[in-house]
This record gives structure tokens, sequence and C-alpha cells, in this order.
């Protein structure tokens, strides 16, 4: 890696594909983190229907490495192998259900289950609504585990002008909830009432 830390995007086929690229392309441009990238069959398809055909292979060129979603034999899923943490955007209620309830059949819930094990953090960007007692106890049980749930939600006090606003918003706080050296992500902050935000 060339002296960068890996740190793992996971996009599942939940709506909001266009978050994940986004994340990756921020990440991409950092020299001190690499972006180790899994991506689940039902995101493939999200990724072309909502951000374009091209989307993947576009993605998969800005990626360290690609790693296949069912090869749960790749580096990152081990502990052993150093990351700085994982976020999951977006993140599908059957992807955080897998995360919860430890049903480690796939790359991308064997790696986040590492995070967690592992005492990194990982932010999910759970994505539905509206959500049912059992989409809330899920989401309950991820969070006493270790995870982030950070539903992708608009800040609409900043007063985004467009939609390319909104993800730029939600990426970069994503990003920043890692907490990491080196990695600050340009999210606008809310200044108080009358001040310009940062």
């Amino acid at each position: 890696m060339s002296g960068r830390q890996g740190i793992i995007i996971g996009i599942s086929g939940a709506s909001g594909a266009a978050i994940g690229v986004r994340i990756v392309e921020l990440l991409a441009d950092n020299p001190h983190y690499a972006v180790h990238l899994v991506v689940s069959p039902a995101a493939e398809r999200t990724l072309s229907e909502e951000v374009g055909r091209d989307a993947l292979a576009r993605l998969r060129a800005r990626a360290f490495r690609d790693h296949s979603y069912q090869d749960i034999g790749a580096a990152i899923a081990s502990g052993s192998y150093p990351v700085a943490g994982m976020i999951v955007a977006p993140c599908s209620i059957r992807t955080l259900s897998a995360i919860a309830w430890g049903q480690l059949d796939n790359l991308l819930a064997r790696a986040a289950d590492v995070q967690l094990k592992e005492r990194r953090r990982l932010v999910l960007l759970v994505r539905e609504s509206p959500l049912h007692l059992g989409h809330l106890r899920t989401m309950l049980q991820a969070t006493e585990i270790g995870a982030i749930i950070a539903p992708p939600m608009p800040a609409f006090y900043l007063r985004p002008q467009s939609l390319d606003e909104v993800i730029d918003q939600i990426a970069a706080r994503a990003i920043n909830l890692l907490d990491l050296p080196r990695l600050r992500a340009p999210a606008r902050i809310w200044c108080g009432p009358g001040a310009e935000s940062a």
C-alpha cells in the first residue's frame, strides 16, 4: 500500500449508491489512505440504475483494491490485516441485519464484523424509510456491539442548492465519523443563526 493505511468501503444494494461513489472519490484523493472496495451484487444493479452503466467500472478504477463480495478469504476478512475502519454506504437492511446478528457468509458482512471485534470504527449509512420495529431493534443491536448508525440525512439547515451538495455533505460526514488522523473531508458545519457555515 506504499505506506497508506487501508479503509474499507462497502456498498450494498440500498438506494443511495451515489453516496458510496462519492466517499470512494474523496478517499481516493487522500495520499495517506487506500480504499478497499466491496460491492454486493444488488449494489451493482443499483449503481447501474442510479449512477450510470459505467459507474461500477469507474468506481473500481478509483479503489486501491476491489474485492469480490464472495471472497471470504480476502485479506480484509482477517483482523490481522491492518485497516483504519470501514464505511458501508449505503447500508441495506439485509446488510445491517447480517452485521448485527453475525450472518457472515459474504465479505462485506465479514469485513464489518472484523472491524467490530478489533474495536475499529464501523459506520453504517442505513437507508430505509419508514422503519418498522424489527429495523429499529436491529439498529439497536448493531449499536450495542459497536457500530455507528448514520442514516444519510440531508443537512437542510445548510440550504443545499443541488443534489450533488447533499451527497457531498453526507459523504464527508460519514468519512469524518471514522475520526482518523490526516483525514478530514470537507463537510460544511453549522455555525449558528445568521453565520456562514464553514
